[in-house]
């Protein structure tokens, strides 16, 4: 069945007025395009993004949503949200292969961390993402990854692709071997957010 119902976001970072990271961007844009229904062209999300002068100077967050063309594309100002501890909850059924815009599961998924201040979601015994970004743990030398993401981000894919992390397979019972987490998505980078691996539970 094509699913024309659904829409799809890309997240992408401006500073100062730039578009970042966007041909990571456009090849995830145009590989779900193509997958999900069957588009053939290619489009750059940049030839569509006007950005407005009020959003010109500072770090603010473009949301392009789309299925086959772009359908509408909104700014905001973007602040780093304060996080310090992950509650652990598992989910094996969830499935966010595409970053669609209908977050529901995910949602569910985030109203079960009590006091903590966002979830790591654990999907058949592996560890995942959290709610809303991938996630990275340090284990004295190196920033690791998981290998099973639930969406394979563009922060992440850009990080992977420079050397800067690797990717694993890791379990629930590795994060004993780890310091520290720091959660990546398009909007934030290394260290803009770390937990320390003992408030993650």
């Amino acid at each position: 069945m094509i699913k024309y119902m659904y829409l799809l976001i890309e997240s992408i970072k401006i500073v100062d007025g730039q578009l970042q990271n966007i041909a990571y961007h456009n090849r995830r844009f145009n590989k779900a395009r193509r997958e999900l229904w069957n588009c053939q062209d290619e489009m750059d999300i940049k030839a569509f993004v006007e950005i407005p002068t009020d959003s010109s100077k500072g770090v603010y967050k473009c949301t392009v949503s789309y299925n086959t063309g772009i359908v509408n594309v909104q700014f905001q100002k973007y602040s780093i949200r304060k996080i310090a501890s992950l509650k652990i909850i598992n989910a094996d059924d969830i499935e966010y292969s595409y970053k669609y815009a209908d977050r529901d599961n995910l949602n569910k998924l985030f109203a079960q961390k009590e006091n903590y201040d966002e979830i790591l979601i654990i999907k058949n015994s592996s560890i995942t993402d959290t709610s809303f970004s991938n996630i990275i743990f340090f284990d004295g030398v190196k920033w690791l990854t998981p290998n099973a993401p639930l969406l394979k981000g563009t922060k992440r894919e850009k990080l992977l692709y420079e050397g800067l992390i690797k990717e694993a397979p890791l379990k629930l019972g590795d994060l004993q071997n780890f310091s520290k987490a720091s959660l990546i998505n398009a909007m934030l980078d290394i260290g803009d957010i770390t937990v320390d691996a003992k408030n993650i539970i």
